[in-house]
């Protein structure tokens, strides 16, 4: 009841509403759509990181040593290399911070530097082919074992299997089977249903010709048919008193559609292979000279945003402030919209470290394995050449003490990558200060970074907000890259101390991401429980560069 009115629904109106609230509740569940409630302070700006430190909002003091640390200073340009799912290098507020290869005549189709790359001038592209063609969707590493395993097993049943060693692993391939089709039948069902939902609405939006239609639009428009009917009423009835935008929900509802036929098409298919667009001998794990220089990819969002993040030009007046004010971004792409090749992980860390990088932002992650052999030794390598490896802990609100998270800094024989970072995700209110979705560790954690509401640069000369752990290592690598560009002198080993001992330490309570009520220690959620700050850390590099 609204406004004295009663809202009379027939019978075959009230089972569209019914499947419209559950398309609903998917996409408030995966995408964390919120009303903006009236009467409440503003949403965050997209800078808040970078103000300063206080009780209330544990930022990174990032303005405070810019103004008070470093106005007369000049510091040494240090190469790092975003491994994402493909960069912007034409982005007007990245453009002028992008590295280039000095070796390199662009465009000439010749490896003028001999390293193996073609004309690879602002970096290079792992999961691309020699024609131009490119991988865009790829399968969760779920999947892509159980098809290996597949051919291993075939039609066997566990009684034909004597062996117990055999038999173990078929146990295992029965169980990740079951999981992939499982997870195939559950979104394929999920996108079913908020398909026709998500169609209503585009054509809608379509049809009402606004950028951002209002109540009133949406008030005096005619339905062209039942479905549509249902959705107005729908809107006016229950998401308009909610503050909830016609473009909101349009906007959500693509997106989410997008993201269950991703799952539902390509990420649990097992049919779906795209590899053969590379080109290469995916079996050769030691293969190494294969893709192409499109670092862009069919989608570069995430690692546009991740690259402003650490280095949009500060001071050009225009976008955002990237945390260091002297870096050269070198673009690596190896993730496709799926789970990343362990092969192509290892060929972008080897790649960037043979190419000057001196750190390397990793804001991926899956939770199996196909050859963590291969990716050890490549980041064995990095170790061994004195770069800082900046890794995102993951986004689902698990332990990754107890749930494995890669890649990650174990090596053989029990040792571990003494210059591997591993992030979680902060927001500024204390109470909450890991984020709901952070994964945390209090031995596989390494500390937390602003990672909430972030604004960064987005493909198409725009930029967005985004949440993760994904936003909150390139913070990390943002403040390391400060750091480090004014006191060259220090090692890797050095900038891992200085991070970690020099952040913001919350010793009381918090909400455990992933619940709404159980505390804990922010203590308990990583190694060093602190959240990074750029003010402290490069009062400590002063120290450690001058001997103290």
């Amino acid at each position: 009841m609204q406004s004295g009115k009663h809202f009379y629904h027939s019978k075959k109106e009230i089972i569209m509403y019914k499947k419209l609230i559950f398309s609903l509740a998917i996409v408030f569940t995966l995408s964390g759509l919120q009303a903006q409630k009236k009467g409440k302070a503003k949403e965050l700006d997209g800078l808040w990181y970078q103000n300063n430190l206080s009780k209330k909002a544990y930022n990174i003091d990032l303005n405070k040593a810019y103004s008070e640390l470093l106005k007369d200073k000049k510091p040494t340009a240090i190469v790092v290399a975003v491994i994402d799912g493909g960069t912007d290098p034409h982005h007007p507020d990245l453009k002028a911070n992008m590295w280039h290869n000095p070796g390199e005549i662009p465009f000439n189709n010749i490896d003028d530097d001999n390293n193996g790359y073609v004309d690879d001038t602002v970096g290079w592209n792992f999961i691309g082919g020699k024609d131009g063609g490119m991988v865009h969707h790829d399968n969760l590493e779920i999947t892509r074992l159980v098809r290996e395993m597949q051919k291993e097993f075939g039609e066997l049943d566990a009684s034909d299997i004597d062996d117990p060693a055999k038999r173990a692993r078929y146990e295992l391939y029965q169980t990740l089977k079951t999981e992939v089709e499982e997870s195939a039948a559950r979104y394929t069902e999920q996108r079913n249903k908020v398909k026709p939902v998500a169609e209503t609405f585009a054509a809608m939006y379509k049809k009402m010709g606004k950028t951002d239609p209002t109540k009133a639009d949406v008030e005096a428009y005619t339905p062209a048919n039942e479905q549509e009917k249902g959705m107005k009423r729908f809107y006016l009835a229950i998401a308009a008193p909610q503050n909830l935008s016609f473009k909101q929900l349009h906007d959500e509802f693509k997106s989410q559609l997008e993201h269950l036929n991703g799952f539902a098409d390509y990420h649990y298919n097992l049919s779906f292979d795209p590899r053969s667009v590379v080109g290469d001998n995916y079996y050769n794990a030691s293969e190494r000279y294969y893709g192409n220089n499109n670092v862009a990819g069919p989608d570069a969002f995430h690692g546009t945003h991740v690259a402003g993040i650490i280095g949009a030009v500060r001071g050009n007046g225009i976008g955002v402030e990237g945390v260091a004010n002297a870096v050269k971004l070198m673009v690596v792409r190896v993730v496709p919209d799926g789970d990343e090749r362990d092969k192509d992980v290892a060929n972008g860390i080897r790649y960037a470290v043979d190419n000057g990088a001196k750190i390397i932002n990793m804001s991926f992650g899956k939770s199996y394995k196909y050859n963590k052999s291969v990716v050890d030794s490549a980041v064995a390598y990095a170790v061994s050449k004195g770069v800082l490896l900046i890794h995102a802990a993951g986004n689902d609100a698990e332990n990754n003490d107890y749930s494995p998270n890669y890649p990650n800094d174990s090596l053989p024989g029990g040792s571990v990558a003494s210059t591997w970072i591993e992030v979680g995700a902060s927001q500024p209110e204390p109470a909450h200060l890991a984020t709901s979705f952070s994964n945390y560790g209090k031995a596989n954690v390494d500390l937390f970074a602003p990672g909430y509401r972030i604004n960064s640069t987005a493909p198409n000369n725009t930029y967005d907000k985004a949440d993760g752990t994904s936003m909150a290592a390139p913070v990390v690598s943002g403040v390391a890259a400060l750091v480090w560009s004014h006191y060259p002198s220090l090692t890797a080993l050095q900038m891992k101390e200085i991070l970690m001992k020099s952040g913001t330490p919350y010793k009381k309570s918090v909400i455990l991401p992933g619940t709404s009520k159980t505390k804990i220690k922010f203590t308990e959620l990583s190694v060093s429980g602190v959240v990074v700050n750029a003010y402290s850390a490069l009062k400590m590099a002063e120290q450690m560069a001058a001997g103290k």
